[in-house]
């Protein structure tokens, strides 16, 4: 048995693939709060990379009946990875790859301006062609929710859409183990997915002080199907999925077209793609139940099903071929993990450091991205 278990009394039983892998007293206690729910299904899967989250541990995987967690799907709903295999070489790359990275950093939008002063650098001033032919296959279903919800209809909406967004996102240009050249992108919802979350996170809490008085962390309060709001969070939550799933799209296309420009030799792509959600809901079967499966920094395993963990910044990230482990609920692990908190490393970590850790690398290596 490659996992531990660990059961408390009035608790599902949490199985963890944790072994040799330090976790913090602060996630186990988010776990075994999740896993006190009487809307838990069988047991939790906490993932290798499992660390403290905002509403739920990263790093877990929460089967639910009937009933759906909103603060566990968190607020960059269907956040995760995409990358594609192309016909370039190591060599056909250039020498210098500065100008390269300052084109993709032109082509595609990313970062936020401070203080919401003037537009939004992260966004789109005119989008486009290539994201109005993605934003009308989103368009009908938003007016719908914005609807009833007329709030989310202040957002960048469609100007974020094929855009980057901030904190631990990012393009990235790399080689597999054959020399191959392969580009990976890392992003989610952005800011209509946030208020989508946010929005229908505090509804959830709402609730829950009327019907939910006795659970163990206000973050974990639920919607159960044939609740006011269930029905609606579905909706929203599906459709900033979708949002998401395209959001990568776009950007990859529009990346590749990018580098076609710089580097002159012609090369296929999506040989080989995996567009693939870490952070989402969605139905499922296990162990003879349909239940919802939320993965809070978890990706689908399926049996033969790729998949994408990235690395730490610099380091190797890997595509991954699932097993369909039906005690995992068919899931893996999202990325490297973590020693330590974003704050706690900020306070750590100077310029220097990053410089000397990504040795190599052609990447920015000023205060900003610390």
């Amino acid at each position: 048995m490659n996992y531990n278990v660990e059961q408390q009394e009035g608790a599902v039983p949490i199985k963890m693939w944790t072994k040799g892998v330090p976790v913090e007293d602060e996630a186990r206690k988010q776990l075994s709060n999740a896993a006190r729910l009487p809307i838990v299904f069988k047991h939790i899967a906490a993932m290798p990379d499992v660390h403290l989250g905002i509403g739920a541990t990263v790093g877990s995987v929460i089967p639910t009946i009937k009933a759906i967690i909103p603060a566990a799907v968190g607020v960059d709903i269907g956040c995760g990875m995409m990358a594609c295999k192309t016909t370039l070489r190591a060599e056909d790359l250039p020498d210098n790859l500065g100008p390269l990275r300052a084109a993709i950093e032109k082509a595609v939008p990313h970062g936020m301006t401070p203080h919401r002063r003037g537009r939004d650098e992260g966004s789109w001033e005119n989008p486009p062609s290539l994201v109005d032919q993605a934003w009308a296959t989103l368009v009908d279903d938003f007016e719908a929710i914005c609807e009833k919800y007329p709030r989310l209809r202040n957002t960048n909406n469609r100007k974020h859409l094929g855009t980057l967004g901030t904190g631990n996102h990012f393009i990235e240009v790399c080689l597999d183990e054959d020399g191959a050249v392969w580009f990976m992108l890392h992003s989610g919802s952005r800011g209509v997915g946030n208020a989508i979350g946010t929005h229908f996170i505090e509804l959830a809490k709402k609730d829950a002080e009327q019907h939910q008085r006795n659970l163990p962390d206000k973050d974990l309060a639920y919607f159960e199907e044939g609740a006011q709001y269930f029905g609606d969070y579905v909706r929203g939550v599906s459709w900033a999925q979708k949002f998401a799933r395209l959001n990568r799209e776009v950007m990859m296309k529009n990346l590749i077209e990018t580098v076609r420009k710089v580097i002159p030799k012609p090369f296929e792509s999506h040989l080989e793609a995996v567009n693939c959600h870490h952070n989402y809901v969605q139905k499922e079967h296990h162990f003879g139940e349909d239940v919802f499966v939320t993965r809070k920094g978890a990706v689908s395993a399926k049996k033969g099903e790729l998949g994408i963990i990235p690395g730490s910044m610099g380091a190797r990230s890997y595509i991954v071929r699932g097993l369909g482990n039906p005690e995992s609920f068919e899931s893996c692990s999202h990325g490297a993990g973590r020693v330590m908190s974003r704050t706690k490393a900020k306070k750590m970590f100077t310029v220097d450091d990053q410089i000397k850790a990504t040795e190599g690398v052609e990447c920015r290596k000023d205060e900003a991205v610390i």
